[in-house]
């Protein structure tokens, strides 16, 4: 048994859900044995693969450098894994919009099912996963021979690793390069923040509909400042206008698990608490005190945002 994690990564930096991806490969690994190896695709990729490199637990990098692979379009990237997961007996990938692009295409390419989201493994051939927005959980077993996994990065603990330390794994290239006719990159524009991308942070703060306007959103720029915090939001205040839809958490949105969650004027609806609930500590600010928030917070806070945020960024 050997075992494939595709590596996540951004603006010439490894993503830090490589090193959750790589915590539930040792998971597996150690029901079944085997070797872990990285796969780092893009191109001018030699300081993410070193990165890679140092990660605990994996054995080999290999790394795919050429201009189609330059950004981790599905279509080549799914072509790719296709024809190496032949050396493997499972592929995965963080549960992020790029994992989620392309195992699809893998498990369709190689026909096989794929299992999505694992929160946890239960030996080399079955897992668990949330079911109807977390409200339940599945055990799932394959009898796929490639078993095709996204994991849901908040589920496991991150493998150590830093560019700092010498890696232990060798790196190797991939020669294959595929030709990819079908799609092809037209352009990107990116949000840029000075504070932490909302998936990865310790801290999040989010805003719902009771936040009334995307101007009110100010109002918990100066908490998170002093937090160290992401800001998130709610669909609701989404679908409002309020906030780009790349701020929303939730079912539909992305998935956290910081050590405190801030929830003001969001009543709870489950799919975002599908979210968020596997925050370490949840506040909630919400002048409706019978708002389904407050049966999943460790604090809760009656009041009116407008009185209290400013109090609440004064005492901080």
């Amino acid at each position: 048994m050997s075992i494939l994690v595709l590596a996540e990564h951004h603006d010439g930096k490894l993503g830090s859900a490589t090193a959750h991806a790589v915590a539930a490969a040792q998971a597996i690994a150690q029901d079944g044995g085997g070797d872990i190896d990285v796969l780092v695709a893009g191109e001018n990729v030699g300081t993410i693969a070193e990165a890679a490199a140092t990660l605990d637990g994996v054995a080999k990098v290999r790394v795919a450098d050429a201009a189609v692979y330059a950004h981790q379009l599905a279509e080549p990237l799914g072509e790719l894994l296709a024809e190496l997961a032949g050396d493997y007996s499972h592929v995965l990938a963080a549960a992020s919009t790029t994992g989620k692009n392309v195992l699809p295409r893998l498990a369709a390419l190689r026909n096989v099912a794929q299992l999505s989201e694992i929160i946890s493994v239960e030996s080399a051939d079955t897992f668990k996963r949330p079911i109807y927005a977390g409200n339940a959980i599945a055990t799932v077993q394959s009898d796929d021979a490639l078993k095709v996994i996204t994991v849901r990065a908040t589920a496991f603990d991150a493998v150590a690793g830093s560019l700092q330390d010498q890696g232990s794994a060798s790196i190797e290239a991939v020669d294959r390069v595929v030709d990819n006719a079908l799609s092809s990159f037209i352009g990107e524009e990116l949000a840029q923040s000075d504070r932490p991308e909302l998936s990865a942070a310790k801290v999040v703060v989010s805003g719902g509909r009771g936040m009334g306007s995307g101007e009110n959103f100010t109002l918990l720029e100066g908490i998170a400042d002093k937090l160290g915090a992401a800001i998130g939001a709610s669909r609701a205040a989404v679908d409002a206008g309020f906030v780009p839809n790349d701020m929303q958490v939730g079912q539909t949105g992305k998935i956290v698990a910081p050590e405190l969650y801030i929830a003001v004027g969001i009543s709870g609806a489950i799919q975002h608490l599908a979210g968020m609930k596997d925050a370490k500590v949840i506040v909630a600010i919400n002048k409706d005190e019978e708002a389904p928030i407050f049966q999943v917070v460790d604090y809760g806070l009656v009041g009116d945002l407008f009185e209290i945020l400013p109090e609440l960024e004064q005492k901080l």
